[in-house]
């Protein structure tokens, strides 16, 4: 079964996708249990994963070091604020699950998240799928929430990032890993630290790619799910019109699915905005031209197929617009692991390695969900489960 044929069932049953066994498994209290003889844990990136990693081990007494390659942390959560009046998420946008991640995430009991989200309304929403009119449920956004005035990175930043600012070291590129000795060796190219334990959240495309080196090499089946895995290209693009002329989406039929997607949305769904926002989300095949045409040769694309659907008014009523190419990211060189792979491939993904070497990300599962922030979060908080023991 593939993620996407999970995540169906789940919708069409009306149920939330089932948290991995050890969800519960992070206490909030600080007695650090089976963990008396691990000193420092060092945690290589600052995406969603790589903070909540940080997070619940602080929450349990452990020092954590985390590695960030860029001069931000959030990775695919990146986002921007000065386009419009309300945030654009460049990178992950949609809550996928119910709203209870969200305290999953903080896992304490005594801080109430008032992060505001809000579902599409099935019964009045509608867009376009092929000229056809169809509702929200009809291509897949079954219990898909928004994020109202805010996006993942808001919430990551209001109650994860304030407890482990000051652990966070921006700019460091790591380049290997040594885990053969008592401690683990992480080296960039001047500077060398050293844990007890390391859990790498890098991109698996980085991965793929030979950005980081290991000593000893990783297992062969590890090694073989990193090449084997397709992640698919990725960008996003928003445009400002002075009206609304579209619906709340335009989803475009690409075959076969494990090809990649494409939709135009409403990306002021549910904002407190009277600004006319409209998204463009694509992945793999579904990237195409995009990503390989020049700025001016972008809009005028993007705007000549609006106008061929809407009668001319995406031209007559274009402000400006924003671009996001994930491929050029150079420390993501992608998107994510397209819907259709075998969740097999990520079983191998997620396995830790001798005890020492933990891996945590939307790729990093246990095959259940993937690409995705709440399958980062969750496949962070198994590997500090497995790590404290």
């Amino acid at each position: 079964m593939t993620r996407k044929e999970f995540v169906k069932i789940c919708g069409i049953l009306g149920i939330g996708l089932p948290l991995q066994s050890t969800m519960g498994s992070c206490s909030d209290t600080t007695d650090s249990g089976g963990a008396n003889n691990i000193k420092k844990v060092i945690i290589i990136g600052a995406g969603p994963a790589g903070l909540t990693s940080a997070y619940l081990l602080n929450q349990r007494g452990i020092d954590v070091q985390v590695l960030e390659a860029n001069a931000y942390y959030g990775g695919r959560t990146k986002r921007n604020k000065t386009f419009a009046d309300f945030p654009i998420p460049l990178g992950a946008e949609w809550l996928h699950v119910e709203r209870g991640i969200l305290d999953e995430i903080v896992n304490d009991s005594s801080i109430r998240v008032e992060t505001k989200t809000t579902p599409y309304d099935h019964s009045t929403d509608f867009g376009l799928f092929e000229g056809m009119q169809v509702s929200p449920r009809d291509v897949g956004f079954t219990i898909d929430q928004k994020f109202i005035n805010g996006s993942w990175l808001d919430f990551f930043e209001q109650y994860v990032v304030p407890s482990i600012e000051t652990k966070i070291a921006y700019n460091k590129v790591v380049q290997s890993v040594d885990y053969s000795g008592n401690q683990v060796t992480v080296s960039t190219a001047t500077e060398t630290f050293r844990a007890d334990k390391v859990i790498v959240t890098v991109p698996v495309k980085m991965l793929q790619n030979g950005a980081i080196t290991f000593t000893p090499e990783l297992p062969s089946a590890k090694l073989d799910a990193i090449k084997n895995v397709t992640v698919w290209d990725g960008c996003k693009a928003f445009i400002a019109f002075k009206e609304k002329f579209y619906p709340t989406f335009i989803a475009y039929d690409i075959s076969p699915a494990s090809a990649g997607q494409k939709l135009y949305y409403d990306a002021a769904y549910g904002q407190n905005t009277i600004e006319h926002i409209l998204g463009l989300f694509a992945v793999g095949t579904g990237t195409l031209p995009y990503v390989n045409l020049s700025d001016s040769q972008l809009i005028d694309y993007m705007l000549t197929e609006l106008d061929a659907i809407f009668d001319g008014k995406a031209s007559a009523n274009y402000i400006k617009h924003t671009f996001q190419n994930w491929n050029k990211e150079p420390y993501a060189n992608g998107a994510y692991v397209h819907d259709e792979e075998n969740w097999r491939l990520f079983r191998s993904l997620g396995e830790s390695v001798g005890n020492t070497l933990y891996f945590a990300g939307d790729a990093y599962t246990t095959g259940e969900d993937w690409s995705s922030v709440h399958a980062a979060a969750r496949s962070a908080k198994r590997a500090v489960s497995e790590l404290l023991g």
